[in-house]
Order: C-alpha cells, then sequence, then structure tokens
C-alpha cells in the first residue's frame, strides 16, 4: 500500500470515528436538561462549567456570577457539543431568575475559598450568606430542579438551604444533594497509592460529612480490610479526612482545591442527570437529610445512596464497621450536629 493510499485510508477511518463521536453527542427529547452553575467564574466554577458543556445530556447550560460569567458563556459556546451556554449577572435585574428558571440540575460553587490555616468554618460567615440568598432564588424560580451544593463549609451551607427551601414550602429531601464526592476521589486515589493499584478500579465508600474528622471512610468495605499496615492505614485515613489542605499549603494563598473539585462536582452532576434519565445502579455518597442517625440529632448524614428519576432513589445502609470505623463515626456524629445546628440556626437569626 502506497503512503497516499494509507494516509487516505487512515482519514476514511477518522472521519468514520469523528462521525460516530459526533453522534455520541447528539441529545434527545429524553435527555434533554438544563444545568445552572452559580459562581461559574470562579476558581472551581469555569472548569466545572466546561465539564458540564461536555457532558452529551447537557443541551441548556446557564451560567451566573457577579462577573465575568458572560465572557466565562462566549468562551464555552465556541466548544462544538450540542448545548447552548449562557451567562448572567446581576447586572441584569432578572439574571439570576433567568438563569435559574426550567433548571433540571442546580451546581453551586459559589462563595470565597479557603486560604491557609482556615478551616470550612472559618468560611461560614461569608459564604452562609451567599448560599442562604442564592436558595432563596432557587426556591422560587426552579423548586423542583436538583440542588447540589459545593460551597462549603458544606455540613452548614446544605441545611441551610433546607431551611430556605421548606420557609417557602418546596423542600424535597431526595433533590438537595451537599456534594462529597471529591472525598471518595481523594480515597480512590490515595489507597491505590498505599496498596499499588489502579486508582480507576477503586471505589471506597466514604460517609458522614465534608470535613476533617467527619470524613469516614470505610476501607472495610473494599477488598483490603484487615490487609493494610496499622501506620500506612492511619496515614490512609488522615490523608482523606485533610487531603485539601495538602491543596491550600501548595498553593500558598491563591486558592484550595479547584480543579479536582470541578472534577468531582461533574461526576456527580452527571450521576444526577444519569439518574434523571432514568439509567440503572447509579451511585454516588453524596449528603442528605437522612434518616440513619435522625434519632442521634443528626439530620444530615453523607451515604452511599442510588440515583434515580426522582432524585434519590434508595439510600445504602452502612453494615457492620470495624472497631475503628466506628469510632471515626462516633466522633462524626458529633462534630455534624454541631455543623447542622449552625445552619439551622444561622437561617433563623438572619431569614
Amino acid at each position: 500500500m502506497s503512503p497516499l493510499t494509507l494516509n487516505i485510508t487512515m482519514f476514511a477511518r477518522f472521519t468514520r470515528a469523528s462521525r460516530f463521536a459526533a453522534r455520541s453527542f447528539s441529545s434527545t427529547a429524553l435527555n434533554a436538561y438544563k444545568v445552572s452553575v452559580l459562581g461559574a467564574a470562579g476558581g472551581i466554577g469555569q472548569p466545572l462549567s466546561l465539564l458540564m458543556k461536555m457532558n452529551t445530556k447537557v443541551t441548556d447550560l446557564a451560567l451566573y456570577d457577579i462577573k465575568l460569567a458572560k465572557g466565562v458563556a462566549a468562551d464555552l459556546s465556541h466548544i462544538p457539543t450540542n448545548s447552548t451556554v449562557k451567562g448572567f449577572t446581576p447586572d441584569e435585574s432578572d439574571g439570576l431568575a433567568t438563569c435559574l428558571k426550567g433548571a433540571d440540575v442546580v451546581l453551586i460553587p459559589a462563595g470565597v475559598p479557603r486560604k491557609p490555616g482556615m478551616t470550612r468554618d472559618d468560611l461560614f460567615k461569608t459564604n452562609a450568606s451567599i448560599v442562604r440568598d442564592l436558595a432563596k432564588a432557587c426556591a422560587e424560580n426552579c423548586p423542583t430542579a436538583a440542588i447540589c451544593v459545593i460551597c462549603n463549609p458544606v455540613n452548614s451551607t446544605v441545611p441551610i438551604v433546607r431551611e430556605v427551601f421548606k420557609s417557602k414550602g418546596v423542600f424535597n429531601p431526595k433533590k438537595l444533594f451537599g456534594v462529597t464526592t471529591l472525598d471518595t476521589l481523594r480515597a480512590n486515589r490515595f489507597i491505590s497509592e498505599t496498596v499499588g493499584s489502579d486508582p480507576t478500579e477503586e471505589d471506597v465508600t466514604v460517609v458522614g460529612g465534608h470535613s476533617g474528622i467527619t470524613i469516614v471512610p470505610l476501607i472495610s468495605k473494599t477488598q483490603y480490610k484487615g490487609k493494610i499496615p496499622k501506620e500506612k492505614y492511619e496515614a490512609l485515613v488522615n490523608r482523606i479526612q485533610h487531603g485539601g489542605d495538602e491543596v491550600v499549603k501548595a498553593k500558598a494563598g491563591a486558592g484550595s482545591a479547584t480543579l479536582s473539585m470541578a472534577s468531582a462536582g461533574a461526576r456527580f452532576a452527571g450521576s444526577v442527570l444519569n439518574g434523571l434519565a432514568g439509567e440503572q445502579d447509579i451511585y454516588e455518597s453524596t449528603y442528605i437529610e437522612n434518616p440513619e442517625f435522625k434519632d442521634e440529632g443528626v439530620e444530615f448524614f453523607a451515604s452511599r445512596v442510588t440515583l434515580g428519576p426522582q432524585g434519590v432513589k434508595e439510600i445504602h445502609e452502612l453494615g457492620l464497621l470495624t472497631e475503628v470505623e466506628e469510632k471515626m463515626l462516633a466522633t462524626a456524629k458529633e462534630t455534624l450536629k454541631k455543623n447542622i445546628k449552625k445552619g439551622v440556626d444561622f437561617v433563623k437569626e438572619n431569614p
């Protein structure tokens, strides 16, 4: 075969592959969803918006931020996927409302990032007000949407959203999520480094909350139960719980985990969309209003769930845990009680 013939053959194959790829990006009426990103111009918001632009189920991507949202939308609009992108800012009297109307999924990465020495709770005073105001807009303009809260401290901001929705009479516990997926991604990556496995093959269940000691990785639910030496196990758990600190320190005041969080947010949003579309066996861990420990005063708790057309389809029980995991769980619950109360009290005092 001559070089020219070879090149023509390869081009034909490439063209066929490109056509197939193009078809894979097409959307049917059953898989046509509007996703709104609030805080779309920030460190998490921009890469998250990019990843949502690449999701084949998204046909309408609406971006909102106090500035630059229109520029981000214009940039993303040049990417040849089957979705429109529009940006909105507070300069328009109905910008936020228009961004939200008709939304199936709302992602909220808005808020200020952590800096060295700050905990997620240190962010509370600023981010609580932001989340409360955005929740009000969601309750008024897209009350049936799946609300995915990324803004920290998630342990407290998710209860804020619930209280706002309840005050408007539109709260649906099956459609309010705290995005804790980054804890799962870190657990998968870090355990693979510990045991020398392929991280794409790992699936660690992480429960509890989304900060420090409230994060409880259930290593006993993996194939490595009892196989990781104590010292390595303790180091692994500590790194999963405090992985965010690595990034905050490494960025030296320039921000917190943004790219990895965007990846986690996009994965979770994709799973929610797959559930809404009726796909089967869609599992994620997420921070939700949860009956698991409600009688102990812990109204919110991250559990592994099955997602479906109405949001949460099933909440999976924890099952038997090791003694070490039980101790971590007890510690997490005590802290979660305080975190949840903080969010609830904020709305009562600042309606």
